[in-house]
């Protein structure tokens, strides 16, 4: 019977073996859930998995780093601050010097509403210091990023707002 629950027990490891790090939950305009994060650590950034739903039907979104965690609804989530720039950069990937640690790519909305990425960031660490986004928040604007409009890349509101734990 032990032998049983060892072999058991490895039987299960490949469930687990996706660790999730770091974890967030997406707050909509009123407040209400509207999805989830789970952020795993890797040696060479941080992957981010991302399903938020009640978003613009088919339809790119942007999808940020912002600096403070609080998604304070009732401020339109500007509580969140702006774009993690740690370093001082220029806000996207078309611009010289860009782009930042807070820039990720453009994220696809279903036509039922739904964002469902993998998008991952090289220059970002779940760890202490100055590229650590723990404790910072994820941001789901209501159009693309253009990638180049200093300093937010003309994305328009903030839909969906996540702190980082």
């Amino acid at each position: 019977m032990r032998n049983h629950l060892v072999a058991l027990g490895f039987a299960l490891l490949p469930i687990s073996a996706h660790a999730q790090d770091a974890k967030a939950t997406f707050l909509d305009q009123e407040g209400q859930e509207a999805g989830s994060a789970a952020l795993t650590a890797t040696p060479s950034g941080v992957l981010i998995e991302v399903e938020a739903t009640g978003l613009p039907a088919s339809n790119w979104v942007a999808f940020h780093i912002h600096e403070t965690g609080s998604c304070d609804h009732g401020t339109g989530h500007e509580s969140a601050g702006g774009h993690f720039n740690p370093s001082g950069a220029p806000h996207g990937v078309l611009s010289e010097g860009g782009p930042h640690a807070g820039d990720m790519p453009n994220i696809w909305v279903d036509a039922e509403g739904t964002a469902r990425a993998q998008v991952f960031n090289p220059m970002v660490t779940l760890a202490d210091g100055d590229n650590g986004i723990k404790g910072r928040a994820l941001m789901i604007h209501a159009g693309p990023d253009d990638y180049q409009t200093q300093p937010t890349g003309a994305a328009g509101d903030r839909l969906a707002c996540a702190v980082i734990e």
